[in-house]
């Protein structure tokens, strides 16, 4: 079998880079996926897969219907959106649309999406169970896997696979990781309130704006005396605000942040402290304060037997020299940690690090791929989709 996958994969490579062509060069943003979402629909109706549209807003849901007994259900999400970012690259498919690009791989994940469908749906010998394909929309805001999941997509759906594109992995390479992969992602306003007076009177006020910074220096050193630095912690302050004029003392600041985690014991209990931290600092100053901690989405946290099964699937496929065991998680955040709440599931890492050119970083206007990677994704995915089912009929 899977020497037919390659076979199929080999001879839709043609389609499959001039399908991944078209949509990075119609590049649409986050929740006005609507061409896009057109488009996916339309390929995956000429594979004869049943398809549903407008789920999660603009998101596209295919279901290769299965020809055996078995009830359960494997999916695979993929995301479409891109971002508020001019593309550089001086591609010839470069992006049609000014300040919007696919800086983030989204038109390569779609793509393999697609090609995994088209794979599968042409095997001579149907699977066993049903796949259901989900395309997703605004990933890049965190709200598409929250809006999909609501509209029912993981509704007898047993296990989930994802991928993202990396860059610093060579094309052709496949990236695992076990546990952790990706961070959990918060979002922090603190209001600090103060007394206004004047800038020489600093006695006679309550400078919000010093006591803002004593807050910020304090969450930054208590991460390293006060959490276990086992499980890691990144609070960044990234806007500020307050005051009136260069000699009057503010009475107000708000602070806008995001805070990252990867253990979820350590997550739920970041509110509380942080809360803590301020009111105490505040407390001892005069000051009141308002703190709002809206939790984002969770850690992506791998279930170990489908990990298991993606890493043989892809030693198998193309040899353990093309198989990178990741050490690391990321401290990224990535909302396929949504579906992970109603069913175990996978994301691994597809290398699209081109060998002999410089290879930006995900976000940046000249990020690139190596489209032999597309083929490498497709067979991966459809192998490890195959596999799963052989496994489940064990």
């Amino acid at each position: 079998m899977l020497t037919t996958i390659k076979d199929l994969a080999d001879t839709l490579a043609p389609r499959l880079i001039e399908i991944r062509r078209h949509i990075h060069a119609h590049p649409e943003l986050s929740g006005q996926e609507y061409q896009t979402a057109a488009y996916v629909a339309g390929v995956l109706s000429s594979c004869g897969l049943q398809v549903e549209e407008a789920i999660g807003k603009t998101g596209v849901v295919g279901e290769l219907k299965g020809q055996g007994a078995d009830p359960r259900r494997l999916a695979l999400r993929t995301d479409m959106d891109a971002l508020p970012i001019q593309e550089r690259t001086h591609l010839d498919f470069a992006s049609r649309k000014p300040g919007i690009m696919h800086a983030c791989g989204h038109d390569v994940h779609t793509t393999l999406g697609l090609g995994t469908a088209m794979v599968l749906s042409q095997l001579k010998d149907p699977l066993p169970g049903n796949v259901r394909f989900i395309f997703q929309p605004a990933e890049e805001i965190a709200q598409g896997a929250g809006w999909m999941v609501r509209d029912g997509v993981m509704r007898d759906v047993n296990h989930i696979f994802g991928v993202h594109v990396f860059p610093s992995i060579p094309a052709r390479s496949i990236g695992i990781r076990y546990g952790a992969l990706t961070a959990a992602a918060d979002d922090l306003e603190i209001f600090i309130q103060g007394e206004s007076g004047h800038g020489a009177r600093p006695h006679e006020a309550k400078d919000a704006i010093w006591i803002a910074a004593q807050v910020i220096t304090t969450l930054q050193q208590a991460i390293s005396r006060t959490q276990n630095p086992l499980h890691p912690i990144v609070l960044t302050i990234g806007q500020i605000s307050g005051g009136r004029a260069p000699n009057v003392i503010a009475d107000q600041v708000r602070m806008v942040g995001t805070v990252r985690s990867l253990n979820p014991e350590t997550h739920a209990n970041l509110p509380e402290w942080i809360e803590s931290l301020v009111a105490n600092i505040c407390q001892m100053y005069g000051a009141s304060y308002e703190l709002n901690y809206r939790h984002g989405v969770p850690s992506v946290q791998n279930d170990r037997a489908l990990t298991q099964l993606l890493e043989n699937s892809a030693r198998e496929a193309w040899g353990s020299d093309r198989v990178q065991l990741l050490s690391e998680p990321s401290l990224g955040a990535e909302d396929f940690a949504i579906y992970l709440e109603s069913a175990p599931g996978t994301m691994f890492r597809l290398g699209v690090g081109r060998p002999d050119k410089p290879n930006p970083p995900l976000h940046h206007p000249q990020f690139e791929v190596d489209e032999a990677a597309i083929v490498t994704g497709v067979v991966t995915l459809a192998y490890a989709i195959y596999q799963y089912w052989q496994k489940q009929q064990k």
